[in-house]
């Protein structure tokens, strides 16, 4: 399985990349010559010799192929990579907030020492999906994350070692948000949401050229799109005071709509 780059710091070459190809070269058939990529990283602020190393890096990462085309070397989207990509257009483009009546997932786990590396790797992994911590060997996470919790089992073969339980309210000693600040780095989270905040908000509104505008879209989104996947989307109880989600989430829907069409059309013209 191919899986999202989130090692990849947002705003550096290979992100910004991974985030052209998620976000455009799909619609624009898949394939893109080598030279017309490098444009496009410049477009992005991203020099040609940073460019070449980005795009280095996404193909030993599995994301593009080589492939020639009417004698121009490009690299193409690699169809194994498809399903990751629709995944996080789910992610990115639908977040879901948990309401208070929806249920919950927990996931038990034991594995032997002797499969030390797919421990780490599930972990990892519970993680990069939105699941907190309860204790060694329980996570938690929203039930509407339950198909992808076990997608990844299945992918490390951790099937037999993990059960998976479906539940109402977590009941515990203190408030759901207290237990909450404990099962997930809140803090974190939130410095996501206010430094997306702080960066875009004065991105929206007119651009001089659809160039302006496919750079300022690419970036917004490659900031934006690790938050959905980070955070789980829990309902208000389970929140502290002032959290700045849907002030994050609904800028983010103002940057699209304003830039998302003329970022496209630059995409488009510049693959031509």
């Amino acid at each position: 399985m191919i899986l999202d780059d989130f090692d990849s710091r947002p705003g550096s070459a290979t992100s910004l990349l991974r985030t052209f190809v998620g976000s455009q070269l799909r619609q624009l058939g898949g394939w893109i010559s080598s030279a017309q990529l490098v444009r496009i990283m410049e477009a992005l602020g991203v020099p040609a010799n940073g460019a070449r190393s980005a795009i280095a890096r996404v193909k030993s990462k599995g994301l593009l192929v080589p492939e020639i085309v009417e004698g121009q070397q490009g690299y193409r989207v690699n169809a194994e990579a498809v399903p990751m990509l629709e995944s996080g257009d789910r992610r990115i483009f639908s977040f879901r907030q948990q309401r208070e009546s929806d249920r919950w997932c927990l996931i038990s786990f034991s594995i032997p020492e002797s499969r030390r590396d797919a421990r780490h790797q599930l972990r990892r992994r519970l993680g990069w999906i939105g699941c907190g911590t309860v204790a060694t060997g329980l996570w938690i996470c929203p039930a509407a994350l339950k198909d992808e919790v076990l997608e990844i089992l299945d992918d490390l073969d951790l099937r037999e070692c993990a059960t998976l339980f479906i539940a109402g309210r977590p009941e515990a000693d203190r408030s759901l948000a207290d237990a909450a600040a404990q099962w997930w780095d809140l803090d974190r989270l939130r410095e996501l949401h206010e430094r997306f905040l702080a960066q875009h908000s004065a991105q929206v509104g007119p651009t001089q050229s659809d160039a302006e505008a496919f750079a300022r879209y690419i970036h917004a989104l490659d900031q934006w799109r690790v938050i959905p996947y980070l955070d789980p989307g829990l309902p208000d109880s389970a929140l502290p005071a002032g959290w700045p989600g849907q002030a994050s989430l609904d800028l983010f829907g103002r940057v699209s709509r304003s830039l998302a069409a003329r970022a496209h059309a630059f995409a488009r013209s510049t693959t031509r």
